[in-house]
Formats: C-alpha cells, sequence, structure tokens
C-alpha cells in the first residue's frame, strides 16, 4: 500500500521531530516546511495526500497560505494547527474548506487521529458496518417470521430501509446482496399476510390506518386545532418511504418534525384508486357509488384524477370542516413557480393542498426512456435522482417560501414503487386494465399461485365492471406481462419502478407533520 504522503508548514518545524518518527512508525511520510511561501513552491513540485498547516506564521500567514491552495489545488485536503482560538479564525478556516482544525499543543495521537478520519473514515465505517450487520442478520431472519400485526411489518420494514443505505455505501456489494435477498424473502412473507389479512382490514376496520382514513383521523383534527394558521399539505405523488428519508434532511433545515408515521395504501396501489381514496375519505366502490359524476372507471380514456379538489371539499363538508381551503396539482416547473410566486395569497387559507407530480413522472419516464434508465438503475440511483431533483426544484422553494410565511407543513404520498424483475404471463380480453402491477378484467388467466386474487371486488369495496369482474395482483417484484410478444415487454419492462401491486415499498408509506423552525 502506498504510503500517505504529509507537507507539515510550522515555523517552529524543528520541534516537531518527534511527531515525525512517530507518523512514521504508522506509515506516513512527512516533509517539513517552515513557511507559507517556501510550502506553495513545493506543492508547485511535488504531490501530497494533505497539508498540515499552523495557522501563525511570519510573513504568509496560515489562512493566506490556505487560500493560495485551495486556489491552485481546490481538493488538497489541508488540516489547519493553531493557538489561536478565536472564533474569527476559525470561521474563516472553515470557510475556506479545511478537513480538520486542531488547537496546539497537539500530541501524535491527535494528528492520527485526524488522519485517521481524513484517509481511513470510509473503511472504517465500512468494517463497522459490516460488522454490525453480520451480527444483526440472524435477527433480521428471525423476526421475519416473527411479525405479527401491521405495526410489526412497518417498524421492520424502516429498520430495513436504514441497512439498505448503510450497506450501500460500501465498495464491497457482497453483503448488499445478501440483504437484499433477505428484502425478498421479507416481502414474499409480507404478500402472504397482506392476502391473510387485507380483507379483515377493510370488512373491519380492524388493520392499519390506510388511505381512505388518514385525512380524517391526521389532518382534521390539526385543522380543529384554532392556533395553527395555514396548513400546507404536499401529496408527493409515488414517493417511497425511503425516497422521504433522503429528502428528509434539507426539509429538515426549514422545519423541525413533529410527527413522522407510516400508513398503508389501499389496493391496487395506484394514484386512480389511492389518491382519490385519500381525497374523498372513501373507498373506491363507496366513491362510485355516492359520487358517480365524480367517479372515472378504470376503463374510460378521461384523466382518472381530474376531481381530488371535488372530492376533498366534499369529505370536509361531511365531516363538518368548515374550513377555506386551496387546491393546486403541480405538474411541471412553471406551474411550481407560480405557485411559488402566490404563496402568500393562501395566507387566511386553513388549507392548501398541494399535489406534486415529478417522483410520478420519473418512474414512468424510466420505463420509456433509455436514458432515465441509466440514472435510475436501482434503488440507490432511484435515491440519488430524487434528492438531486428535490434539491433544485420548485417544491423546495415552496417549500422554503411557506417556512417564510409561517404555514406548517404536512409531507405525504399515495403509495410507493417497486424495482421489478419478476414477469407473469397474463392473458385477457380487450378491457384489461393497463397496470402492470394489478389487472381489472373478465376471463383472465394466469399462474394463480404467483398472485392475489380478489374474485368478488366488492367485498373489498373495489368497483367490479360486469358481474364476472376480478383483480389480480402482483407480488414482490412481478409484472404482468400479456403472452402476445411476450419476451419483448418483459425485458422492455424489467429493471423499472412500477406500483399498483403487493410490497413494502408501495404500501408502507409516510405521512409528515411538521413545524416551522
Amino acid at each position: 500500500m502506498t504510503p500517505i504522503k504529509i507537507l507539515w508548514v510550522d515555523d517552529e518545524i524543528e520541534l516537531l521531530k518527534p511527531h515525525f518518527l512517530f507518523l512514521k512508525d504508522k506509515g506516513y511520510l512527512t516533509t517539513a516546511c517552515n513557511n507559507g511561501q517556501e510550502a506553495l513552491l513545493i506543492l508547485q513540485k511535488n504531490t501530497f495526500d494533505v497539508v498540515l498547516l499552523d495557522e501563525n506564521m511570519p510573513g504568509l500567514g496560515g489562512l493566506e497560505t490556505l487560500n493560495e491552495i485551495k486556489l491552485s489545488a481546490p481538493n488538497l485536503p489541508v488540516i489547519m494547527i493553531t493557538k489561536n482560538e478565536e472564533e474569527q479564525i476559525m470561521e474563516e478556516a472553515i470557510g475556506a474548506k479545511i478537513s480538520d482544525y486542531l488547537i496546539k499543543p497537539v500530541n501524535p495521537n491527535q494528528i492520527l487521529l485526524a488522519l485517521k478520519k481524513l484517509f481511513e473514515h470510509k473503511n472504517l465505517i465500512a468494517e463497522k458496518t459490516i460488522i454490525n450487520y453480520q451480527k444483526a442478520f440472524q435477527k433480521i431472519s428471525k423476526s421475519i417470521n416473527e411479525l405479527k400485526n401491521h405495526e410489526d411489518w412497518s417498524n421492520f420494514y424502516i429498520k430495513m430501509l436504514y441497512w439498505e443505505m448503510e450497506l450501500e455505501g460500501l465498495d464491497d456489494l457482497a453483503m448488499l446482496e445478501i440483504f437484499q435477498n433477505q428484502m425478498k424473502e421479507a416481502n414474499r412473507l409480507f404478500a402472504k399476510y397482506v392476502q391473510n389479512h387485507y380483507q379483515d382490514w377493510i370488512v373491519n376496520q380492524s388493520g392499519p390506518l390506510m388511505s381512505h382514513q388518514i385525512l380524517k383521523k391526521k389532518l382534521f383534527p390539526i385543522l380543529k386545532n384554532e392556533s395553527i394558521k395555514t396548513t400546507l399539505m404536499v401529496v408527493i405523488d409515488n414517493l417511497r418511504f425511503d425516497q422521504w428519508k433522503i429528502i428528509a434532511p434539507v426539509i429538515e433545515n426549514h422545519y423541525q418534525k413533529e410527527e413522522e408515521i407510516s400508513y398503508f395504501s389501499i389496493l391496487p396501489t395506484a394514484t386512480q384508486y389511492a389518491r382519490n381514496a385519500i381525497f374523498s375519505g372513501m373507498m373506491p366502490l363507496e366513491m362510485q357509488i355516492n359520487h358517480p359524476e365524480l367517479w372515472v372507471d378504470e376503463n374510460e380514456k378521461v384523466g382518472k384524477n381530474l376531481n381530488e379538489e371535488a372530492f376533498l371539499k366534499s369529505q370536509l363538508q361531511k365531516n363538518g370542516m368548515n374550513c377555506q381551503f386551496s387546491y393546486s396539482k403541480i405538474t411541471n416547473l412553471k406551474a411550481g413557480r407560480e405557485l411559488t410566486q402566490s404563496l402568500s395569497n393562501h395566507k387566511n387559507d386553513d388549507l392548501l393542498v398541494v399535489v406534486y407530480n415529478f417522483v410520478d413522472m420519473i418512474s414512468h419516464a424510466k420505463t420509456e426512456m433509455e436514458i432515465i434508465k441509466e440514472l435510475a438503475s436501482d434503488n440507490r440511483a432511484f435515491r440519488s435522482l430524487t434528492l438531486s431533483w428535490f434539491k433544485n426544484s420548485p417544491l423546495l422553494e415552496i417549500i422554503q417560501q411557506a417556512r417564510r410565511l409561517g404555514f406548517n407543513l404536512i409531507v405525504t404520498t399515495d403509495h410507493g414503487t417497486i424495482n421489478v424483475d419478476q414477469p407473469i404471463e397474463v392473458k385477457g380480453n380487450r378491457e384489461l386494465s393497463m397496470n402492470l402491477r394489478y389487472k381489472k378484467g373478465q376471463s383472465l388467466s394466469y399462474p394463480s399461485k404467483s398472485v392475489m386474487e380478489i374474485n368478488n371486488p366488492k367485498e373489498l369495496q373495489l368497483p367490479a365492471t360486469h358481474l364476472n369482474s376480478k383483480f389480480i395482483f402482483a407480488k414482490e417484484q412481478q409484472y404482468f406481462v400479456y403472452r402476445n410478444n411476450f419476451n419483448h415487454y418483459a425485458n422492455h419492462f424489467r429493471n423499472t419502478f412500477q406500483h399498483g401491486g403487493i410490497s413494502m415499498e408501495e404500501m408502507i408509506i409516510p405521512f409528515v407533520v411538521m413545524r416551522p423552525r
């Protein structure tokens, strides 16, 4: 292994020889220099891995030398060493992007720790992460078979997201592959759990908080609180829990989290059903019966989410919520910017609902566009793309402006997505729905052991177009492909993010309440 080369700049360099010997024993090569000007000349002719720089030197001082180093070698790490504990000096050094800041007198172990943090930090974390996951592996494997209720599954899923993001940071992906196998097994058992309990959840309302209950249970009590003025509720379509976790720290620069819960999307985990259920406070069959003028059936060739505002208005009135509200749907950059500029017009609203469709557009674009397939090739890349979008989006500007106006904030979604890789052959008539994770229709042909069948949709509060209509739902990482030209479409949709079926990623989703900082 190549030794790490250090340039140490200090006007009392002769006093530091014991440090050089100590570092040499630890495998570091140190070059000594007693002034800033000479240091810059040495750096022009030689390559170093790090500079240890005294702040208080005659002639060209430490901060001036630091600025010159950063101009010529912006990525070269610099550790500032000084007797001066003035806050202003520290702030200037930190502003110049130093890697660490040490106060004299320093002992050799302090220097060694700073160097290890700089050069071995990633490896040390990786080793610790692997050791911790190896310890947790057996517990996870055992706990998967002991999960008894929806709360157990929600807690388990959140813990698995933690491990996924920890293991994805490793260069060695062997542990991540082991984790992914555990996740597949967990989703297999989760689908079995949902299959066994979903009817009871709907018929007896004995299960988790679900799409059609979330506003009544969680939003309306907030609106009834007279001390709260305007609440901004952002519904980010298709936002998985891991995507929320990755954008949350950005939002927390402006808002503090008051409550973060998980709730369950209804089936199908698709916008037409789940998001309409949120705004109406009803299951799909109830919407069809009670609001036939608002419900749009599967095979109608019009937008399925054009009546969300009317559904929300109806639910507010039904529950005696005499509040002033506004609704906006953002589907492009222009609409987002316009809302940012007009947000102050909503100061007198009790509730401002914003539906933001960008994450949904990413997942659909990944299906159709090769460049998006490259950018969002797996969960890690999908999260990274989501974070990059969010940091530069009008949605962040809306949230920042809402903070300045003193609005409270709720962030939620209607369902998540899963990366699919297991095609299932399906056959049906022309009226068969197009979604890849669920199918609705008659005369369906499919491998029955691979899917969740709903032979009587009305029992689960789902609309049936015909007497013999049924629903089938894909589980785990499966997706439906028609028998005709099967191989072509199986390859086309493999490794794309889809929704509508049964998985933890699609069904277990966030509802977060935040207060302005």
